[in-house]
């Protein structure tokens, strides 16, 4: 009787890992930072090789027979829509003899409303005296047509009051008419009829009076409001500071190019999908971070500290050669100088022992096409690598970026230390370098970061690679006891993850 028994599905990994994605816009600064300096010196040149034409400003105060204490605004509201008419634009064209057409010069004016009776005027022009001159001739247009506007609306009024109140005349004389034709004695029922007459004399009389007053108080309304709407600003050029608009527009541009900078930064390294982070690139490549370097010296006060991880990384890597009966390699992916020198340093560290040999597997044969220095270390190029005696030690150093021939890499190393470089390969690259590997029986031992995020506090370790991991040597079987194991242990976890079957393992 079998059982069958599958692995637990690892945890599932977050849509959106905000952590990594703040690192990865992090370390793309300079994306950012030149997108933030192109919109600075963008916004200062549109300053200095656009600026703006010349303008004239100008204030209307204006009266309206409506006026409440309550307005929202919407009286001046009327007011702008107003002043962006063809008719007040030709009244102010026709006042400056110009042939432009009134909807050419909209364009040039607009009107705010400042306050519920306060208009402001801004004009554009060719030359400031120009623009002062339209200023004017709109701000005169403007207020004339308010006033024949108001004075139209008083006279209608008033017009209609009169009128109503000559009706009511016409109906009061029909009923003094009425009375006198009433005989001077007469029955009772007469007599209620003549006070009916009276009564109805007494309210026509009334309401004649109450027109007449209304139509008064039209009448009146209107030179509060004539005297009221003017200019209480007079047409002034406006002056443009040159340096304040550098200023402000480089401003702009400067927010402006950044959030393009982190948007595209960001964007990009969703759609790119590079690792940055230690967990991340350990668990897609199936070994845990032994050592990081900094990919350039840095500042003055941090090369001491990059010197002793430099020579920390040295000794460790030459006590892994030194105790092992095979042959180690070093395969980079993103760092190829960085690779050789740590590979030179292995081997001068191993040279006071005994000889030792670098194969170089590089493409381009950057090692052993280079200069050689005295008390170097012997390189041979890949193809030579079948031909080193087998006496002394040996250390491969090749590359597992697109383009590697695999089955070559044997012949660099049994087993293998990977340089990566931080961001530098995709997850799906990585994911392939660890199945090409395992494919080889070629077993990652650790991972060198280079260029890693200093403020990255994540774990680098695989606490379930004990079989392959550098802090498990001593427990690590001989050669062959190992390949006969290989044929009949199930992969990793992080390789059977990306096993192209669904096959259950029984």
């Amino acid at each position: 009787m079998s059982t069958s028994t599958t692995s637990k599905s690892p945890a599932a990994a977050p849509l959106l890992d905000l952590q990594a994605l703040v690192v990865a816009v992090r370390r793309r600064r300079r994306l950012w930072c030149t997108m933030a300096l192109l919109g600075f010196l963008a916004g200062a040149a549109v300053a200095v090789l656009m600026p703006p034409p010349p303008s004239a400003m100008t204030k209307v105060l204006v009266a309206h027979a409506e006026d409440q204490p309550n307005d929202t605004g919407t009286l001046i509201r009327t007011d702008v829509a107003v002043l962006q008419t063809t008719r007040v634009a030709d009244m102010a064209l026709k006042s400056l003899k110009s042939p432009e057409k009134p909807e050419d010069f909209m364009k040039d004016y607009r009107g705010t409303g400042l306050t519920n009776n306060l208009l402001q005027i801004d004009v554009t022009a060719d030359t400031e005296t120009e623009a002062v001159a339209r200023a004017k001739a709109l701000a005169d247009a403007f207020v004339t047509d308010h006033v024949t506007r108001m004075q139209e609306i008083a006279k209608a009024e008033a017009k209609a009051l009169l009128d109503q109140r000559d009706r009511t005349r016409h109906e009061l004389a029909q009923v003094n008419e009425a009375i006198g034709d009433q005989p001077p004695d007469s029955d009772p029922k007469a007599s209620a009829s003549i006070e009916s007459l009276f009564a109805r004399r007494a309210e026509l009389n009334s309401r004649i009076a109450d027109f007449d007053q209304r139509a008064a108080d039209a009448r009146t309304g209107t030179p509060s409001v004539i005297a009221g709407t003017q200019i209480v600003d007079a047409p002034r050029a406006v002056r443009h500071s040159l340096p304040k608009a550098a200023v402000t527009d480089a401003a702009i541009g400067l927010v402006l190019g950044l959030v393009v900078g982190l948007a595209l930064a960001a964007v990009g390294t969703v759609v790119a999908d590079r690792p940055v982070l230690r967990r991340d690139i350990a668990a897609n490549l199936g070994a845990s971070v032994i050592a990081e370097l900094p990919h350039r010296s840095g500042r003055l006060w941090q090369r001491r500290r990059t010197r002793v991880a430099r020579e920390r990384l040295t000794a460790s890597l030459a006590r892994t050669v030194r105790g092992s009966a095979e042959p180690v390699s070093l395969l980079e992916l993103g760092c190829a100088r960085s690779t050789s020198v740590i590979a030179l340093n292995v081997a001068r560290a191993l040279s006071a022992e005994g000889p030792v040999a670098v194969i170089d597997g590089l493409p381009g044969s950057q090692l052993s096409g280079r200069r050689q220095k005295p008390g170097d270390p012997t390189v041979v190029s890949g193809e030579q690598a079948t031909a080193v005696p087998g006496q002394g030690h040996l250390i491969g150093v090749g590359s597992v970026a697109p383009g590697t021939a695999w089955t070559d890499l044997q012949y660099l190393g049994t087993q293998t230390v990977l340089v990566v470089r931080a961001g530098h390969g995709s997850a799906a690259w990585l994911h392939t370098v660890a199945r090409q590997l395992a494919d080889q029986r070629i077993p990652v031992i650790g991972v060198v970061l280079i260029d890693p995020d200093p403020r990255d506090r994540t774990d680098g370790t695989l606490w379930d690679g004990l079989q392959t991991a550098l802090r498990g040597r001593s427990e690590r079987p001989d050669r062959q006891n190992l390949t006969g194991r290989r044929q009949t242990e199930r992969l990793p976890a992080w390789a059977a993850q990306g096993a192209d079957n669904d096959q259950e393992a029984r």
